[in-house]
């Protein structure tokens, strides 16, 4: 059912751009002017945006989405009635995304089909509940032109809202496999910190525009790009913080405590196992990062593990490694749940949080793969872990490994994004 989803919200918004693009052709562009004002708005807040597109179809661009909702409930501009329709907005944001994701295609950074896909059907829907409402008269005649007009507009943009939020949550779906409910409760998160932003900026806009026309656009635009550009460099914090933790990680191997690699295996098969079992974005940033330091307690040692396996340690030795990673991850300035998971990891699997229940099991996993005290391959160690379930590790968590395994093995999954 997934796929035929993504295919359909897809070909929706083709054959929506397809008639808006012809309409607007055909027909000539009405207002050019403002069609100038609002597109060139589009396209700076899309060239704006320097951050890469997420796995789950999120890609910024406050500035340019507040700009296609304005331009959709665009009914005045400086007193004058508009009569540019549902069919030319559609047309106008399209050309104007195109026209601002034009260096970042070749740049490498360029949105995804779904993200203009979303973009085309929210704002056609914005447009379509107040256009014709709009220059029908009817609007006026059941809100007035005072607050009330102003309730209606962020009535709708909610709306809108909603919907660019259902849509990203099912595609993202279609995309990556993962449950549909975390994927809808992290996107709806999402909206209501810079989502709620862009829908009052929309509706000042074009408010705005009404009164004193198009020179209201770059007078309410500058606030919203400076939070844009702020963005950008939380982002690169983020990515940073992550770069330092995985560093870190690395000093295990480094010191000949762990095998080549086995941290990033482990956090990279923990993340893909989280997603299965439909962690939230939150959770599964905790999970990688605990999971990147799992072994971290091991440089703390003064014998090393063999191989740095720790899988097969007695009970008593393994908790005593997993408190001294605790406590270093406590010292290195991390999130509490991460030092949390670190320290929990040998516990028995009913006590430990969830994260900390995925990080034993996939570390195991990969001792077990790649010690040579089990040659006997990726299904062997799956056996073993089976075993295991009724002391060591919980039945859902390695049952979601052998399915992720089976999907496409461990050099195929990818981490979660900082943040």
């Amino acid at each position: 059912m997934r796929a035929p989803t993504a295919w359909t919200v897809r070909g929706a918004a083709g054959l929506l751009t397809g008639a808006a693009l012809g309409h607007t052709l055909w027909n000539g562009v009405a207002e050019p002017g403002a069609a100038l004002a609002f597109a060139t708005l589009i396209s700076v807040g899309e060239l704006a945006c320097r951050d890469r597109q997420d796995p789950l179809g999120r890609r910024p661009a406050p500035l340019g989405s507040a700009g296609a909702l304005a331009y959709a409930l665009l009914g005045q501009n400086a007193g004058q009635a508009t009569h540019h329709g549902v069919l030319q907005t559609v047309a106008v944001v399209v050309a104007a995304v195109l026209a601002g994701i034009v260096p970042h295609i070749a740049g490498g950074r360029g949105p995804a089909l779904d993200h203009l896909s979303r973009r085309v059907l929210t704002v056609a829907f914005a447009a379509a509940c107040f256009q014709p409402l709009y220059h029908s008269g009817r609007l006026e005649q059941w809100v007035g032109q005072g607050p009330y007009l102003v309730g209606y507009l962020l009535f709708l943009l909610s709306l809108t809202a909603l919907c660019d939020t259902v849509l990203a949550a099912a595609l993202a779906g279609a995309r990556t496999g993962r449950p549909y409910g975390p994927l809808l409760h992290d996107a709806l998160r999402a909206q209501l910190g810079i989502g709620s932003a862009i829908c009052a900026t929309g509706v000042v806009m074009a408010l705005g525009a009404a009164v004193a026309g198009l020179w209201a656009l770059p007078v309410f635009s500058v606030p919203l790009l400076l939070t844009q550009l702020s963005f950008h460099r939380i982002t690169a914090i983020r990515t940073t913080y992550r770069q330092t933790i995985t560093s870190l990680a690395r000093a295990t191997e480094i010191a000949g405590c762990t095998r080549p690699g086995h941290s990033r295996r482990v956090a990279a098969l923990s993340c893909a196992v989280g997603r299965e079992l439909g962690l939230s974005e939150r959770e599964l940033t905790v999970l990688e990062y605990a999971a990147l330091m799992h072994d971290i307690g091991q440089l703390s040692l003064v014998d090393p593990v063999p191989d740095g396996a720790t899988a097969g340690l007695p009970d008593g030795e393994a908790r005593r490694i997993a408190e001294l990673g605790g406590e270093v991850a406590r010292q290195t300035g991390v999130p509490a749940e991460v030092a949390v998971v670190v320290e929990r990891q040998a516990d028995p699997y009913r006590d430990q949080p969830t994260a900390a229940r995925i990080v034993r099991t996939v570390n195991a996993y990969d001792d077990l793969v790649g010690g040579s005290r089990h040659p006997g391959g990726s299904l062997a160690a799956l056996e073993r872990l089976r075993l295991g379930t009724g002391h060591d590790y919980q039945p859902e968590v390695v049952e979601c490994l052998a399915r992720v395994l089976a999907r496409g093995g461990r050099d195929r999954v990818v981490p979660v994004p900082p943040g």
